[in-house]
């Protein structure tokens, strides 16, 4: 046994037929198709790779676009379902299952092989990869890593209830393939929306700053995972709810919460933007069976000043208002179309802006991550595998089990040392009673806060 992982066997999963779709990708897919995005799913009992390797051939028959490959045709990008494959890797590693749950945002800790977004515009190379680690503790860690401009987590989450079917021998669920995301949101889009595109255009000294912003990611930022169990979570909404006088939802207060300590823990008093990423399918009568990127955001100011509070109240709000056609959608194709495809790749979304802390909460639970199930076996612990560590981004999911909440965030690396001392436990568990009993995981796993 090795502390590096062994590899055991390698193999290619197809459908075994090639409905040969091609889906012609929106402007918001080719601005997003240099980006991957990787999960990593804990289960507690060594799972059957032959089992899996089945389930997801059968899966991929119902979602083909994921066994497919990406075809540049000059400034066209699309994806073609061609039935080329995905890479199952299995790897033999030395240690518990809780230490690999402690190194899942860390650079280099191999339980992903992360998706080449830019080298797969080509073509010839993979849009998912799934690497399954077995730890010499017991357990299984399966890595998943997809190509961004097939589809949003929405869209893999798809793909990963018709693999956990196939696996339980259950009844697959629909999916339907977008062959013209642009097309398609023409039909269903408002004639008119906020106007405000969630994108910008840097000019060359910011481009240049964020090339370095980039490149100096894994020394420059530190990826710190907080949870908040559900007591916690309860009595923080109460606190809020109170105070803000509406109606307000755990990803609300949780938001404002993290952030209001972020900034109070950086004697940071200026005013800043928070982008809050929607998936926008629900709110434009669009079936969540629809594969593709659909997503829209929510920006508003956040001023110190106003307190956690009011900012929970002031995003809730945003939130309604999105609810009632407040989107951006149609103003971002506006952009998009206007800037032309050549220079998408030059286009950043507004929530990446580094050099003034905007801070970016992407709230991913409800998406029924921990409903999965391969071999009977329901994953203990779900996370993101941060590709990027870039500042200011963080992601929320359920919990271990779960339960209550788990915050992943990407930091400076001086404030995530501030966050992990003692001083930044105790903002960020100000909720939280000695008497709350949280799972045993919680306390188990490495870097947690």
């Amino acid at each position: 046994m090795s502390v590096w992982p062994q590899l055991r066997d390698s193999r290619t999963v197809r459908a075994g037929r090639a409905p040969g779709t091609v889906l012609r990708c929106g402007l918001m897919d080719t601005m997003l198709a240099d980006l991957s995005v990787s999960v990593v799913l804990f289960f507690e009992q060594t799972l059957d790779e032959d089992r899996l390797a089945a389930g997801l051939a059968r899966a991929l028959d119902r979602v083909p676009v994921f066994a497919g490959r990406l075809r540049t045709d000059g400034e066209e990008l699309t994806a073609v379902c061609d039935d080329s494959g995905v890479p199952m890797d299995s790897y033999q590693v030395d240690g518990t299952l809780a230490e690999a749950m402690g190194r899942v945002t860390s650079v280099g800790a191999q339980l992903v092989d992360p998706v080449d977004a830019p080298a797969a515009r080509a073509g010839g190379l993979p849009l998912l990869t799934v690497r399954i680690t077995r730890p010499s503790g017991g357990g299984t860690v399966l890595g998943c890593s997809w190509h961004h401009a097939i589809g949003d987590l929405q869209s893999f989450m798809l793909l990963l209830r018709a693999w956990s079917a196939a696996v339980e021998g259950e009844e697959l669920p629909e999916a339907q393939l977008v062959e013209d995301q642009d097309a398609l949101l023409e039909k269903v889009l408002p004639a008119e929306d906020c106007g405000r595109p969630g994108f910008r255009l840097p000019g060359p000294e910011e481009a240049a700053q964020l090339a370095r912003e980039v490149a100096s990611g894994p020394r420059a930022n530190r990826t710190v995972q907080l949870y908040f169990g559900d007591a916690e979570i309860a009595r923080m909404r109460e606190d809020f709810t109170a105070k803000a006088g509406r109606r307000l939802s755990s990803g609300d207060v949780l938001c404002a919460h993290v952030t209001s300590v972020l900034r109070e823990l950086d004697d940071d008093r200026e005013q800043r933007w928070l982008t809050v990423p929607v998936d926008a399918r629900r709110w434009l009568g669009l079936p969540p069976a629809l594969v593709g990127n659909l997503l829209s955001e929510v920006h508003l100011p956040q001023t110190p000043q106003d307190g956690p509070a009011a900012l929970a109240g002031a995003l809730r709000a945003a939130l309604d208002d999105f609810a009632t056609g407040h989107l951006n959608l149609r103003a971002n194709l506006g952009f998009l179309e206007a800037i032309g495809r050549a220079r998408l790749r030059d286009c950043m979304p507004l929530g990446f802006d580094p050099q003034r802390r905007r801070f970016s909460f992407s709230n991913w639970s409800r998406f029924g991550a921990y409903e999965l199930r391969f071999q009977g076996q329901r994953p203990v612990f779900f996370s993101p595998a941060a590709n990027y560590p870039l500042p200011w981004v963080s992601w929320t999911v359920e919990g271990f089990h779960g339960t209550g909440f788990l915050t992943t965030v990407v930091l400076p690396a001086r404030l995530a040392a501030r966050l992990r001392g003692a001083e930044g436990r105790a903002a960020l568990h100000r909720f939280r009673d000695p008497a709350d009993v949280l799972p045993p995981l919680a306390a188990t796993v490495p870097k947690v806060l």
